[in-house]
């Protein structure tokens, strides 16, 4: 899929769905990021987060990585011999991820899906990953994404939640605060969250990674 600039009807830009605030404000789709070089977030490797979840023993199941980008996560989860599922909007990322994964030969699945509604998958997971997704999305947004969230995730399944944290020097766009993941996944929504820590996101911006929350979350 072709897309460019601000050319051509809203409904075209955006794939016939409503754009989240992030395309809002930029007035370019999720695929625009991926046209024209790496996306900032678009690192050539997991996140080191990620690769220490796993070496823990983090991921059981059937996994869903939401807003998998080119797919630097899901392979190297499925590399580790899961189940893995990656979703996005972007079908110039999905397109890269799936050359990455023929190219390494590891066995995983891409397919675009709107991250507000993932039960269209038709699917459950025992694992959830967000990955500098939740991020994304303002408060009026989030009830639906979060609710989107549960119903793929099983009962007693685990939703890691890896966002910017408004903690710090150098925080990256969109910053999230503690509060912010505690309202989004409370009990009413279907959620326990069972810990929140700092961390660090890598991008092609920050040296060092940017100032991040960890959540590790309950279906309940």
């Amino acid at each position: 899929m072709k897309l460019s600039g601000r050319s051509g009807s809203t409904h075209d830009r955006f794939g016939g769905r409503h754009p989240t605030s992030h395309e809002r404000l930029t007035g370019l789709p999720w695929d625009a990021s991926y046209l024209e070089g790496p996306a900032p977030w678009d690192i050539g490797q997991p996140q080191p987060a990620v690769v220490r979840l796993a070496s823990q023993g983090g991921f059981a199941g059937a996994v869903l990585d939401a807003g998998c980008g080119t797919g630097e996560n899901a392979l190297y989860i499925a590399s580790l011999g899961f189940s893995v599922l990656g979703v996005d909007v972007a079908e110039t990322a999905l397109a890269m991820a799936r050359e990455k994964a023929e190219d390494r030969g590891i066995e995983v699945e891409f397919a675009a899906a709107d991250a507000f509604h993932l039960e269209r998958l038709g699917r459950g997971f025992q694992t959830v990953l967000d990955c500098g997704l939740f991020h994304t999305f303002d408060g009026g947004e989030r009830p639906a994404y979060v609710a989107s969230l549960a119903s793929v995730t099983e009962r007693d399944g685990t939703l890691y939640v890896l966002c910017f944290s408004d903690v710090g020097p150098d925080t990256g766009p969109h910053p999230v605060s503690q509060q912010d993941l505690r309202a989004a996944f409370n009990s009413n929504a279907g959620w326990n969250i069972v810990a929140i820590g700092s961390d660090r996101v890598q991008t092609r911006f920050h040296d060092d990674g940017a100032p991040a929350w960890l959540a590790t979350i309950k279906r309940i």
